[in-house]
């Protein structure tokens, strides 16, 4: 499993087991394999001088296609903007998300 997150052109940060279509020794687009939207939410303390300072923040992993019952879906390459490897709490996340637990979650993490 190669657990991604990725940044689509349009905004959304999706956390999937990511997989490259290949053709010709070239990437013509990729395979999510059950693709959650992360939500990240910073929670803010207020300090004395009346500075705000985000210390943690609330994760939350939703369903990328609510309505579809599909598991896995083909993305043009050209709607990645970049993907990188998640935070190790993430991964877990995501884990206990795909693995047949509750279907979304909020968690927080420091930062």
């Amino acid at each position: 499993m190669s657990v991604k997150l990725v940044l689509l052109k349009s905004g959304e940060s999706v956390l999937t087991d990511l997989k490259e279509i290949l053709q010709d020794e070239e990437i013509k687009g990729y395979v999510f394999e059950s693709p959650l939207v992360a939500i990240a939410m910073p929670q803010n303390v207020f300090l004395a001088e009346g500075v705000n300072k985000p210390e943690k923040l609330d994760i939350r992993l939703e369903s990328w296609m609510p309505l579809s019952i599909d598991k896995r879906m083909v993305v043009p390459k050209d709607w990645i903007v970049t993907y990188v490897n998640p935070i190790k709490d993430l991964v877990e996340m995501y884990e206990e998300c795909t693995n047949g637990t509750d279907g979304d979650q909020v968690s927080s993490t420091e930062e």
